[in-house]
């Protein structure tokens, strides 16, 4: 995604054809970050926490290599002069913690996103725990109906009901939990299932395109994590990987594994290695971006993994930067 998307904002200059490509590339793999909080509240709430133990494990393990890998891009934008270096030890400061509370770089939005679910699962969870399904259906359901209406075309039809209590991403965890545990036909749901993961492509893909073009400029409202057609791409997709099993080779699985456990660091890391391969015309530019940009996003994760695996065996420290 974070490839493709510098083709997608160039709405303007790209050829159609081109921006399609990073339009469909975007529109691929836009399930993602829904998925990820919807694997969390698959995995973890179902179990009884006590509040300081969980806090502690859980944002122990994310808070140093996020806050090491932060003052990494504050560095790296110093030196790239797109913030000022002053002589003035306080100026510098005050800038250091003006980009700690707002965010380093793009993609560390999540991790922000992240560490506030981290602090509401040790609540949400003996809600779920104790909810019976009709319960948990109606936080879906009400949570889902308070996301439409936050939505930019029917914003203004919202009345003056205090719901922020039903939105932001805590609604992905509920929602994962409940897809896990929910009862599934035994057979014939593959293929429906298959089917809809490939016109929610379509749609949001189709769409994207028609809106951009009606508005003369990047229309992002179908790839709103927070909007409705992500939640239902991202509960098909969350159900078609349940009912789909992958028989690897075994040096498939042991490098799954090994990149599963790296998986925060490589993540925390991958937009600096994007910034030095765009620098070195690595990108979707490269040539097609039909292929230069899964090309440009594989070399990335093999750069990132890289890194990250052999920072991982530094002894002590290792799994501060590693995460």
């Amino acid at each position: 995604m974070h490839t493709a998307s510098p083709l997608l904002m160039d709405f303007k200059n790209a050829g159609t054809g081109y921006w399609l490509v990073g339009d469909f590339y975007n529109a691929l793999v836009r399930f993602g970050v829904p998925v990820f909080a919807m694997i969390t509240g698959a995995l973890l709430l179902h179990r009884e926490y006590e509040v300081t133990d969980f806090l502690k494990r859980r944002l122990s393990r994310i808070i140093w290599p996020f806050l090491l890998w932060s003052l990494i891009y504050i560095a790296y934008a110093w030196y790239d002069e797109e913030i000022p270096f002053s002589d003035s030890i306080w100026v510098n400061l005050h800038s250091v913690l003006h980009q700690l509370k707002y965010g380093a770089y793009y993609h560390l939005w999540y991790v922000y996103m992240l560490l506030g679910l981290y602090l509401f699962i040790p609540i949400i969870s003996k809600f779920v725990r104790n909810a019976s399904e009709k319960d948990i259906r109606y936080f879906l359901i009400v949570w889902f109906v308070v996301m439409i209406f936050s939505q930019p075309y029917l914003s203004r039809f919202q009345p003056l009901i205090d719901v922020h209590y039903f939105i932001g991403y805590s609604g992905y965890l509920v929602l994962g939990h409940y897809l896990t545990f929910i009862e599934l036909p035994q057979k014939g749901i593959k293929a429906p299932l298959i089917i809809y993961f490939l016109l929610c492509v379509a749609s949001i893909t189709i769409g994207t395109y028609f809106l951009s073009v009606n508005t003369k400029a990047l229309s992002t409202v179908m790839y709103e994590p927070l909007g409705p057609f992500i939640v239902l791409y991202a509960s098909g997709v969350f159900l078609l990987a349940r009912v789909c099993t992958f028989k690897l080779p075994e040096v498939m699985v042991k490098l799954r594994a090994i990149a599963g456990g790296l998986s925060l660091g490589i993540y925390l890391c991958h937009a600096l290695f994007l910034t030095l391969l765009d620098g070195l015309e690595i990108n979707y530019k490269l040539f097609n971006p039909l292929f230069s940009i899964p090309l440009t996003a594989l070399v990335c994760f093999i750069l990132s993994s890289f890194l990250i695996f052999i920072v991982s065996k530094i002894p002590v420290i290792g799994k501060y930067i590693a995460g």
